[in-house]
């Protein structure tokens, strides 16, 4: 039986909840978190660019990448703790040292 639904919000249309879509639904909290950071990687590959820092690499996320944040389907399961923006800042950091580093 699933417990968390993956939800995504488009930060180009931020605040718009007509562009906002159902990922998918997972058993687990950690099945639901992995998906999350897999769209927003996915996001960061796509729009890092060679030489690119890690603020840029951030700031072009928020502007255009995808918003995934889980909803718990049984109201006594503690709210899930994942922000996508968090966890972009930490990749974006990653990314931009391995795309500067081979330049």
């Amino acid at each position: 039986m699933s417990r968390y639904k993956v939800m995504v919000d488009d930060n180009f249309h931020y605040m718009d909840e007509d562009d906002r879509y159902e990922h998918g639904t997972f058993s687990t909290l950690e099945e639901a978190v992995v998906s999350c950071k897999q769209l927003v990687d996915a996001d960061l590959t796509e729009l890092a660019e060679r030489n690119v820092t890690a603020d840029k690499l951030y700031d072009l996320y928020v502007s255009f990448g995808r918003d995934p944040f889980i909803v718990a389907l049984d109201p006594k399961d503690d709210r899930p703790s994942f922000s996508a923006w968090n966890y972009a800042k930490e990749r974006s950091q990653v990314l931009a040292a391995h795309n500067l580093g081979q330049a």
